[in-house]
């Protein structure tokens, strides 16, 4: 059956509040346990998307790709090939400052996407990416979205419980370590630089599992989609309002303010001219005093890190 309007739009707000979900606990993963500055959310993201496209689409003469494989595989690529992108850009960073991880990483979000954009025989140029394969359309036909709403919790909460097994494990400790001194955790023997990839190709995978899963709903992708406002500045933005370092506070920061984005697309459709033509400004700055806010109040985030667990 059709949905009605107000339920239609919860179930939109929620999918697209699970895919930010995702992304927020794989920074989390990188920055809340770890302190790795990952500034190029957006790069990871968007080569997980269009990973899974290539390889599940069917054959397009414009194009690289059109393997027709399973959607399941698709998004094992996708996590696979964020992975190794992670793998290339940390390998020479991590032994160094910091500061250059953050370089690293917003250059690659920025050139990755000047290539998608650029280079049309592998991803079709601005004209994107079209007709990428749902899973299992045609046999739940109206119900599909309530369906996705489901299968994407089930991603994000699996991958929250993956993630919590991790973090409260030695292994994880041991991410804590660093995170507060790297010296000191490099002083009794452990390999900081092991340790620190690992952190980094893990939240990778989570991204490029938020891109394939975010693919294969849109069912089109196109360079514009990954802009660093959508897919960098915002995923921070839940992060820290939620509470680095802690796996529900990143969640719930995906679900408030995804929620609180949503919420303004639809307060900003009724302003008069001319503010209508700047409403994409006004959420941004909308946003941004909600954060401010949050860290006034609570500098730890809505949900702050459980010290000693």
């Amino acid at each position: 059956m059709e949905l009605s309007g107000l339920l239609a739009v919860v179930v939109f707000t929620g999918i697209f509040a699970g895919m930010y979900a995702l992304l927020s606990l794989g920074l989390n993963l990188q920055w809340g346990y770890t302190g790795l500055f990952n500034v190029g959310v957006a790069g990871f993201y968007a080569m997980g998307a269009y990973t899974s496209a290539l390889l599940t689409v069917p054959a397009s003469p414009p194009h690289f790709g059109g393997l027709g494989l399973p959607i399941p595989m698709g998004m094992l690529g996708a996590m696979l090939a964020s992975g190794l992108l992670a793998l290339l850009v940390g390998w020479p960073t991590l032994r160094l400052r910091e500061d250059y991880l953050a370089i690293a990483t917003i250059s690659l979000a920025e050139t990755l996407r000047l290539v998608l954009k650029n280079e049309t025989w592998l991803t079709n140029g601005v004209q994107g990416i079209r007709d990428i394969p749902r899973p299992l359309q045609q046999a739940l036909g109206a119900s599909y979205d309530v369906w996705y709403l489901g299968l994407l919790w089930v991603l994000v909460l699996s991958a929250y419980w993956a993630s919590e097994r991790l973090v409260r494990s030695p292994w994880g400790r041991v991410l804590k370590a660093i995170r507060e001194d790297e010296t000191v955790a490099a002083s009794v023997g452990k390999t900081v630089f092991r340790f620190k990839m690992q952190a980094l190709i893990l939240g990778a995978m989570l991204m490029g599992l938020a891109g394939s899963v975010y693919a294969h709903y849109v069912k089109f992708i196109s360079p514009d989609t990954f802009q660093p406002l959508m897919g960098t500045f915002l995923v921070w933005v839940m992060l820290m309002a939620g509470g680095s370092g802690n796996n529900r506070g990143a969640i719930l920061g995906a679900l408030v303010i995804w929620g609180l984005w949503s919420l303004s697309d639809v307060l900003t459709s009724y302003l008069p001219a001319p503010f209508d033509t700047r409403a994409s400004y006004l959420r941004v700055i909308l946003v941004g005093l909600v954060l401010q806010g949050i860290l006034l109040k609570r500098p730890q985030g809505m949900l702050p890190e459980q010290r000693g667990r």
